[in-house]
């Protein structure tokens, strides 16, 4: 029998192959399917289709999703602003007749000094002792002091001014030009107003943020959805505290996609199939259309008894197939939060290719060692 130099090395090498297992850049499709139906599974696998959609919309944002009230609202104020403690008030009043009680003889006008309204709300006014004006406008706090300083002195008539102080107004602490504090001359100036007292936004922020804080509560929400929404363009309130920030949001892009990396998100809402444009699609070579992955975690609280109402576990596997239009569809509609990994499983027919790569090398090896040994 015949058995050649050739044949027993290439069988060596097919012998090696065998014993070997493949490296691969990203996990099988069937692998993750296969854990996520066995009874130790540690995760939920849901897959993302037209059917799922309407309840994942109602599930608990994912461990990492930002939370926050809801953006206030935009709403028209009085063009009076209100007086409050802190605010210098100058009260003016005009005598007749010959007994003054507060001006010089050859004069009719007594300026009196100005003063700082109260902690309690009150300025203090001869004749009438403290006189509670805070809460009140301009006007009808003068309104008030006249009709109570009448009994007093019944020809007098008051004017009254003031200048705000720093329980009426708004701070812009920090992402523009011009950090500053602004007086509320007014009840009618808004988010947008403030934000071009200060110059705009950083221009090297991407996708501005803007944080409001008002009454120990804290919202947030994109300038661009405020620039585009006039009815969230919000009144400000005395102590509001407004600041615009550059979004840290980011998702990780990992497996057969055109790049592994962090990728900031870039706009205020991201789809998974936007994702994976950013991720630079998926590659032609390597990827399983039908096995695109989205990994997250959720907090506890978010845990529910069955997936139609939230996750039952905490970490959760969403599944989406490219390759059918309801799977493209879904995908647009799926929106991806912070931390999330976005996973491109890799082509069952990888391993294959490979395996045929590495045969044809191999034989290639025994032929060129036979001929150098013949």
């Amino acid at each position: 029998m015949h058995f050649s130099f050739r044949g027993a090395l290439g069988l060596g090498i097919l012998l090696a192959l065998g014993a070997c297992t493949l490296p691969r850049g990203a996990a099988l499709q069937s692998e993750i399917v296969t854990k996520a139906q066995s009874e130790e599974a540690s995760f939920d696998y849901v897959p993302v289709t037209r059917s799922s959609l309407a309840a994942l919309a109602q599930w608990h944002g994912g461990r990492h999703a930002q939370r926050q009230g809801p953006w206030p609202r935009a709403s028209r104020g009085s063009a009076d602003p209100l007086i409050a403690p802190g605010d210098t008030v100058q009260l003016t009043i005009w005598e007749s007749g010959d007994n003054k009680l507060l001006s010089a003889p050859e004069s009719q006008v007594a300026g009196l000094r100005q003063t700082k309204v109260s902690a309690g709300g009150t300025i203090f006014v001869p004749y009438l002792g403290a006189t509670e004006v805070a809460g009140k406008t301009p006007s009808q706090a003068r309104a008030d002091v006249q009709q109570k300083l009448a009994a007093v002195i019944p020809d007098a008539q008051v004017e009254l001014d003031t200048t705000p102080g720093p329980g009426r107004t708004v701070s812009l602490i920090g992402g523009v030009a011009q950090p500053r504090k602004v007086a509320l001359e007014d009840r009618n100036l808004s988010v947008l107003d403030l934000l071009s007292e200060g110059g705009g936004p950083d221009p090297k922020f991407r996708n501005p943020q803007l944080r409001l804080i008002r009454g120990g509560k804290v919202y947030r929400a994109p300038l661009e959805t405020v620039l585009d929404t006039p009815s969230l363009d919000t009144r400000l309130l005395p102590g509001d505290k407004l600041s615009v920030e550059e979004d840290t949001r980011y998702f990780l892009a990992l497996g057969a996609t055109g790049k592994e990396t962090l990728i900031p998100f870039g706009q205020p809402r991201l789809s998974a199939l936007e994702a994976v444009t950013l991720a630079g699609g998926l590659s032609d070579n390597r990827a399983d259309p039908k096995g695109v992955m989205i990994l997250r975690e959720y907090p506890r609280a978010a845990l529910r008894s069955n997936l139609s109402q939230g996750p039952t576990k905490t970490r959760v596997i969403f599944a989406i197939d490219l390759t059918t239009s309801d799977g493209l569809f879904s995908a647009q509609n799926f929106g991806i939060e912070p931390r999330d990994i976005v996973l491109a499983t890799e082509s069952p027919a990888v391993p294959a290719r490979t395996l045929l790569g590495l045969i044809g090398s191999s034989v290639g090896v025994a032929n060129s060692v036979s001929n150098v040994s013949n």
